[in-house]
């Protein structure tokens, strides 16, 4: 792998963290973002093939987003011990908040949100910020060219040496199997090309059926209600995605305090209008819908995720105890 390569890497890794981009599909995220031990070193270990995975007695089940976060924040912490013991300094990556992982639903139809965060400008701000400010990257680019790319690795693996897995709308997507943050995710979920493969077929399927939700006569009803809606409310706009795709022209021009103060503007206005119309509850219901259709051809790749996810969040709350 190139410095140039290891550096778009490691940035990537770096925004990818700090923005949270749930989906990459338009409905997706509006199920999860509604949701709102002992530190025994052997729940450290890697469990064995067929081992119960959940909690003792816990049914497996999906993570709340709460739940979310703590795993996150523990494979930070696991990141951050695996550079030390390499004699890296590494500071943990920045945690998506329960607030931030709402960012980018189909539809806002929380208030309260909108009326704090309007579209999620200030999460896209710490973003950037932490793109190009955070200590990681600093450090990294403060380095000779050889100790960047030794550093890199260390973090992220070499490409070389990759895991490959198909997903479910076609195509493969690459992983290297080895570095700090594959060591992390081992510790935490376990056999790490298992999970690999069952959480990028897993969370791979929306582009199987968000096709569906959106001819669905369900929803084109219930966006036709919301568009007229917003029209009464002097925001002339046919769906929620119109607005998305047209979010930069409308504040262009506008300092970053004039832009948040017009996105909140209208967010609460699509907020409101999702409300009165029912288009969140219809969009969420759909989405549980169609991925339940679409989960039951992949049962054991879904089965396993969640077992997987389970086993993280115990060991994530050890290693917070320990």
């Amino acid at each position: 792998m190139s410095e140039g390569e290891s550096r778009v890497l490691f940035e990537v890794r770096v925004k990818e963290k700090s923005s949270v981009l749930l989906s990459l599909a338009l409905i997706v995220c509006l199920v999860a973002g509604c949701e709102a031990g002992s530190g025994n070193p052997k729940d450290m270990e890697r469990p064995q093939k067929g081992e119960a995975v959940g909690g003792a007695g816990e049914q497996v089940r999906e993570l709340t987003v709460a739940e979310e976060v703590e795993v996150d924040r523990a494979e930070g912490k696991l990141v951050e011990e695996c550079m030390e013991r390499q004699g890296h300094p590494y500071w943990p990556e920045p945690v998506a908040s329960i607030a931030e992982r709402k960012a980018g639903a189909y539809v806002v139809d929380d208030v309260e949100w909108a009326r704090r965060y309007g579209y999620g400008r200030p999460f896209d701000i710490a973003a950037e910020e932490a793109r190009l400010s955070h200590p990681n990257v600093t450090y990294h680019n403060a380095l000779p060219e050889q100790e960047r790319i030794r550093y890199s690795r260390a973090l992220d693996g070499d490409f070389d040496d990759a895991i490959s897995v198909g997903l479910p709308s076609g195509g493969t997507i690459r992983t290297p199997r080895e570095g700090c943050h594959v060591e992390a995710q081992e510790r935490l979920y376990g056999d790490y090309p298992t999970w690999f493969r069952v959480k990028k077929t897993v969370t791979g399927l929306t582009p199987l059926y968000v096709p569906q939700i959106l001819r669905d006569e369900r929803l084109v009803t219930a966006v036709k209600a919301w568009s007229r809606c917003m029209n009464e409310s002097g925001n002339p706009f046919g769906s929620p995605d119109e607005i998305r795709q047209k979010r930069e022209s409308l504040v262009k021009g506008m300092n970053a305090a004039q832009a948040q103060s017009a996105e909140v503007k209208l967010a609460v206005a699509e907020a409101e209008c999702a409300r009165e119309t029912s288009l969140g509850e219809t969009a969420r219901s759909l989405e549980g819908e169609y991925r339940e259709k679409t989960l039951s051809d992949y049962p054991d790749e879904f089965a396993t995720y969640q077992q997987l996810r389970m086993t993280a969040l115990s060991r994530a709350r050890n290693l917070e105890n320990r």
